[in-house]
């Protein structure tokens, strides 16, 4: 199998995301507004777990939703995660604190849930009390006032006696809290990293049971070095400390007495600590290759030691020891280490991903693990330009050439939705702009990946008002081009509204035309256009408005010499010509004049004479609408005939149809012999370059019946009545194929 084929996802999973989108159908919901599943079978406990996931997963958890978990005999809870979500404390209480949890995760929570909530809604489960083993609480404001306030007995972490594991990073958390905190008899693992701690020697009180501890970044910490070093020492089942800190911060005072702490440790002996197999010190500054050194040579046990952004991981010693993951700058193996371990934090996962870009500026074989990191990091921190800034640029280096080909699929979605997201959240940062345009701008991604190409679009076009930079600027309009081809006639409809980004990419072709270019840009810029009117009477009524026609005739006169040029002019001009109420604009005699000489110059690419034909088959139609010489109108009808009958076979694909609605008043028995075959030429063209897709096209909307009438009404012209039984053949075919095919499959008895 291609290496960016994937396994495709389990039932459960399909499952599992179908009721997500289904939510609305299958709840109702109650006075508060909350829902509430109308019918709900026993789920599997993991199941119910699994959903909970997902829906916090794809964003739709909230107050709202959430309330399907009130129910909690059909759907029961164990592991439940609503990290990041916009729960409120009132919803937490009554959806989540009646189950018998095992293990929680409320990091980062919006709408209002505090510590203190969250602690006390548990407590007041008295099966939570002695169940709960995991809690995770990043992030929120404890809050403990709130509950004397509220007249609530005041609870603290103490009383969920059977915890083991204690996120509090990146909380108020203080030397009360922890002390309160180490008379949990079976605490193992606690994390008070970013926190208010000035005092850790409550941790004595867990020195039996305390199996890891994480204190990166304690910057309120006032403890000596000795004294610190006294209290860790009497954690004999210690086996993992995190003492790291910020290497970028600037006030870097408590990091001194932090550094002389991990030297001292370093040098120390074996028999302190002796159950460490792991320790983190990245970030600090003043730590010695020697002291390292003698640290792992005197620690055969050691697994894991964390050097990130200290200058030292480079050190000939740590290579000789397999076993030992360490995370550092040094080679490709400790920078991925360090992006899979720091993910939460964002200095860290700022160094990694620089070391991560030298690492990748060459790279010439597809490396999906890398970019999966990349991915994390930004998703872990959606608002740091210092993250995206670097890790844009790795996406670049990941996906550019023929990587992205062997990539996931999902991957490379997500991966683009992430850039899209950068985008619009820093909009005046050129460079994330810049790095996100060049990691867009590849063929593959643009039409094989889905995303969200309407928002895409929109993104590229608001970062193109705003740049002139010649390179990125064709990038820019490359993007918007293929974008637009690959938006439906709705989505492209909503974009046309705004003039805007019709005068944008006008003002692109007329500065390219005024000096005579022809380069990609204009292309790009021309067919972008084309693709805005296409279908979308609203766009060419713009295009109308914004003085393009008075363009666009002096781009067909200048650039006569160029076919692809128009080509892609002709092909709008077609567009308007299909709008009944926009015709009377191209009724110029001279525009018209110099379309009819390039449908009868046989030295102009059968492309372009299509396209002309097009326009003057489409407003010779009408013949109530005609407003010039009707000498005119007669020679154009003559001439169709004609120059369309020596029109080679075309083999390569020149045009496109999202439908044949426009060919339907030309196909009608009493239209003219000349409106007529231009109309069967067009479709039989298409169809022999995509027999399936068209044929079916064809049949749906009804243009089978039309070709049939036409080819069985006395008058019609042989070469017309020629050409539409032979389309008509096609579809037989088509369907005889698609038959045969059908009764071929096996079935299921």
């Amino acid at each position: 199998w291609p290496a960016h084929r994937e396994e495709p996802q389990s039932l459960c999973e399909l499952c599992l995301a179908q009721v997500c989108c289904s939510l609305d159908s299958l709840c109702s919901r109650r006075a508060d507004g909350s829902m509430f599943l109308r019918w709900a079978p026993l789920f599997p406990q993991e199941i119910a777990d699994q959903l909970l996931g997902k829906m916090a997963a794809t964003g739709i958890l909230n107050d709202t939703t959430v309330g399907i978990f009130r129910n909690c005999k059909e759907l029961r809870l164990r592991r439940a995660s609503i990290s990041c979500c916009p729960v409120s404390a009132e919803a937490f209480h009554l959806a989540l604190c009646p189950h018998r949890l095992q293990e929680l995760d409320a990091s980062w929570v919006s709408g209002g849930l505090t510590g203190a909530n969250v602690v006390s809604g548990l407590a007041a489960n008295m099966e939570c009390r002695s169940s709960l083993q995991r809690l995770s609480i990043n992030g929120l404001h404890l809050d403990w006032e709130s509950l004397v306030e509220d007249g609530r007995v005041p609870v603290g972490f103490s009383s969920l006696q059977g915890l083991k594991t204690l996120i509090l990073a990146n909380t108020d958390t203080n030397d009360a809290s922890l002390e309160d905190i180490c008379n949990l008899p079976q605490l193992e693992t606690l994390d008070i990293s970013c926190s208010g701690v000035s005092d850790l020697t409550a941790l004595i009180k867990c020195k039996n049971s305390m199996k890891s501890l994480i204190i990166h970044r304690l910057q309120h910490l006032a403890m000596s070095p000795s004294r610190l070093l006294f209290v860790l020492g009497q954690l004999h089942a210690l086996r993992h400390l995190d003492f790291s800190d910020d290497h970028f911060a600037v006030d870097d005072s408590h990091m001194r007495e932090g550094d002389e702490t991990v030297r001292q440790l370093l040098e120390g002996s074996s028999q302190f600590l002796p159950s460490l197999v792991s320790l983190d010190i990245s970030g600090r500054k003043r730590v010695t290759e020697e002291a390292v050194q003698a640290f792992v040579e005197s620690r055969t046990g050691l697994v894991f030691l964390g050097l990130l952004a200290t200058g030292i991981s480079s050190s000939d010693g740590l290579c000789s020891h397999e076993k030992l993951k360490v995370t550092g700058e040094a080679n490709e193996n400790q920078v991925c280490e360090a992006l899979r371990r720091y993910r939460d934090r964002e200095c860290f996962t700022r160094e990694a991903l620089v070391h991560l870009y030298s690492l990748t500026t060459d790279m010439d074989k597809p490396r999906p693990d890398m970019l999966q990191l990349v991915l994390s990091g930004m998703q872990s921190h959606p608002t740091s330009l210092h993250v995206h800034l670097v890790a844009t640029a790795c996406t670049f280096n990941l996906t550019t050439q023929d990587l992205a080909e062997a990539m996931p699929v999902s991957l490379l979605t997500s991966t683009v939705t992430q850039l899209l997201y950068a985008m619009k959240t820093f909009p005046n940062h050129h460079q994330v702009q810049k790095n996100c345009l060049l990691a867009l701008c590849s063929d593959y991604i643009l039409q094989d990946v889905p995303f969200d190409k309407y928002l895409a679009a929109t993104l590229v076009i608001n970062w193109l008002s705003s740049h002139e930079d010649p390179t990125l600027q064709r990038m820019a309009v490359a993007v918007i081009s293929i974008l637009v081809a690959k938006l439906s006639t709705e989505q492209t409809a909503q974009l046309s509204k705004d003039v805007f980004i019709m005068k944008q990419l006008l003002a692109i072709v007329q500065q390219k035309a005024m000096v005579g270019v022809v380069d990609s840009t204009l292309k790009f810029a021309l067919s972008a256009l084309w693709n805005l009117t296409d279908e979308v009477p609203a766009a060419a009524r713009n295009f109308i408005e914004c003085q393009g026609l008075e363009l666009y005739e002096e781009v067909l006169e200048s650039y006569y010499t160029e076919p692809s040029i128009q080509q892609k002019v002709l092909g709008l001009l077609n567009n308007i010509a299909e709008v009944e109420e926009l015709q009377a604009d191209l009724l110029e005699e001279d525009l018209l004049e110099h379309v009819l000489s390039l449908l009868q110059d046989t030295q102009v690419e059968v492309g372009v004479r299509y396209f002309a034909g097009g326009i003057l088959a489409q407003l010779t139609s009408r013949p109530q609408g005609w407003t010039l010489d009707e000498e005119l109108r007669s020679t154009i009808l003559k001439q169709l005939h004609t120059s369309i009958m020596t029109w080679t076979r075309v083999e390569r694909e020149m045009v496109s149809y999202r439908s044949f609605r426009p060919f339907c008043p030309l196909l009608q028995t009493c239209q003219p012999p000349g409106v007529q075959l231009w109309a069967v030429w067009a479709i039989h063209l298409v169809c022999s370059q995509n027999t399936s897709h068209y044929s079916s096209m064809l049949v749906m909307e009804g243009t089978t019946e039309l070709l049939t009438a036409l080819a069985a009404h006395p008058n019609t012209h042989s070469d017309i009545k020629g050409l539409s039984e032979t389309i008509l053949q096609m579809v037989e075919h088509q369907n005889h194929l698609e038959a045969s095919s059908n009764q071929a499959e096996p079935r299921n008895s």
